[in-house]
């Protein structure tokens, strides 16, 4: 229940900005996608000044997702390789022990995590 009342503490006001910044910024610009003609350009789009706001801000929260997406890639990679050699290695204890006849295996600390945090 209290996370509901954080969550709706912090997106009615956020909700709230983003109406009144649209309804501020209503006025119409124009895009140019051609550097080399400004007085007849070969594509240009009118739209208002939020939408293009709006629109340069997701393109960027995809760019960055993207961007970081792909330098982790060498973690899950290393994390597959570990939980791969996890998965060896206990196939290889459960031999031992059916080969020497050992009971059940001592108990044992919680396991650690298998994927170390990130060096900067």
């Amino acid at each position: 229940m209290l996370r509901k009342l954080v969550i709706a503490a912090i997106l009615v006001p956020l909700a709230a900005a983003i109406i009144a910044f649209a309804v501020a910024n209503r006025q119409a610009v124009t895009v140019s996608f051609d550097p080399f003609s400004s007085a007849a350009p070969a594509y240009a789009t009118t739209l208002p000044l939020f939408a293009l706001i709006f629109i340069v801000l997701i393109f960027g929260v995809i760019v960055g997702g993207v961007a970081a997406w792909l330098r982790q890639g060498k973690w899950r990679r290393r994390g597959r390789r570990l939980e791969a050699d996890v998965r060896e290695l206990k196939g290889e204890i459960d031999d031992i022990r059916r080969r020497f006849g050992t009971g059940a295996p001592p108990a044992a600390d919680p396991p650690a995590p298998l994927i170390p945090p990130p060096v900067p």
